[in-house]
């Protein structure tokens, strides 16, 4: 599981401007079935996405094509974890550690 932290690195009038299209990208990456929940930090000075993926790679490449990443208005900060522990809802996220 995938904690990307994204920070704006851009006025906010050139990050809204990219919004449509920014929640069209996360649209198409929930329906592929890798983004679990997303939001804005607050304050309003970037957002976290929760995301399964079978590599890291694959998330690089997924946040790599972000318009915003695109249009270079945010950085992403990318921190893989074992969820170990999960709600009842992600159990079929939960994974075993390994020895």
């Amino acid at each position: 599981m995938f904690v990307l932290e994204l920070t704006y690195t851009a006025p906010m009038e050139r990050v809204d401007a990219l919004l449509e299209e920014h929640v069209a990208w996360l649209d198409e990456q929930y329906a592929a079935g890798v983004f679990l929940a997303s939001g804005r930090k607050q304050p309003r000075d970037g957002g976290v996405i929760l995301a399964v993926a079978e590599s890291r790679a694959a998330i690089e490449k997924i946040a790599a094509a972000d318009p915003f990443t695109v249009a270079g208005v945010c950085a992403y900060r990318i921190t893989e974890f074992i969820a170990t522990k999960t709600a009842p809802g992600l159990a079929d996220y939960r994974e075993q550690l390994q020895a």
